[in-house]
């Protein structure tokens, strides 16, 4: 009898366990969560921001998007516009629910899923967004890419980014904001043989580098430097230019001093955190990281990606 009641003990003493890392699992992944409710956006490390009304631009380009879904809701491309110009507007839940309704219709139909998994990331669902993009991979298998139109266009008015390039893109980010540097290595490295303009080999190629020189890899990180040229016509990623000719040694790190609070800004103040990180210069990155998150650009991959450093590397929030 009393070898049961101790084996009985053992279970007990092993399920409570079991519960306990369920329940701290689940903490920490609610840390992971947002929160947006009457206009107000709550990051994971708890700072509040006021979405800013959107321009009577804005406003009217959602307007024409909603109408168009109205008048023919089973058309794809209004599913994917309609929630494009409802996440430009902050509206990310909106959004992801647009898309899944649309998925309901069209469950083999790449571009839902890819822009869906965008959303899943803005509100920090990083989990989710990698299910929608691993799902996009597998439906873009044999197909032949394209162009994928801006929502908001360059001053040049030319898109530079493609679907296949922009479901690597995304996959490969959710993957490093998870801190999976060499599934997201894998993921910008098809990025970057998805097209060879210029603004894509760059913006990959600064991902490349951060994911090598976070992996331990130096030599590596320098052979994807390889492509990158300081003479060179870029339309949009001018940013990950700068980044990857200061990686290369061919500018200098003064030229990329900046003040943030743009997505652009952010994304050189995170790449420079970053070096900083990797190259044993913590105090100084986790400065420059605490500077990011101070700003109000709560939804650029640059800011999330200091966001998901603080937490994994700094122990936010505190």
């Amino acid at each position: 009898m009393k070898k049961y009641l101790k084996l009985f003990a053992i279970c007990i003493f092993f399920i409570a366990n079991l519960i306990s890392c369920k329940n701290e699992a689940n903490k920490k992944k609610e840390k992971q969560t947002v929160t947006i409710k009457n206009n107000v956006f709550v990051s994971p490390l708890g700072k509040k921001f006021t979405i800013s009304e959107p321009s009577q631009k804005m406003l009217d380009l959602y307007s024409t998007a909603k109408k168009a879904f109205e008048n023919n809701p089973d058309d794809p491309e209004n599913i994917i516009w309609y929630g494009r110009r409802t996440a430009y507007l902050a509206k990310y839940e909106e959004a992801i629910q647009i898309y899944s309704d649309g998925i309901k219709k069209f469950p083999n139909n790449a571009k839902l899923y890819r822009h869906r998994g965008h959303r899943y990331i803005s509100i920090r669902k990083f989990d989710k967004a990698i299910e929608d993009y691993l799902k996009a991979v597998e439906l873009i298998k044999g197909t032949e890419n394209e162009i994928e139109q801006d929502g908001l266009p360059n001053a040049r008015n030319i898109p530079v980014s493609t679907l296949h390039g922009n479901i690597w893109y995304h996959l490969g980010l959710a993957y490093y904001l998870k801190h999976d540097y060499q599934k997201s290595y894998e993921a910008y490295l098809n990025c970057r043989n998805s097209g060879d303009n210029n603004d894509n080999i760059v913006s990959s190629t600064h991902w490349l580098y951060m994911n090598q020189r976070r992996l331990g890899n130096i030599e590596m990180a320098n052979k994807a430097l390889e492509p990158i040229k300081l003479e060179v016509d870029i339309i949009e990623n001018i940013s990950y230019h700068d980044l990857c000719t200061f990686y290369k040694g061919l500018t200098s790190i003064t030229s990329l001093e900046t003040e943030g609070g743009d997505p652009s800004l952010d994304a050189i103040k995170y790449g420079l955190a970053s070096w900083y990180f990797y190259n044993d210069k913590k105090e100084k990155a986790h400065q420059i990281l605490l500077e990011i998150v101070n700003t109000k650009a709560w939804s650029s991959f640059g800011y999330i990606a200091a966001e998901s450093d603080l937490m994994k590397y700094f122990g936010y929030p505190k």
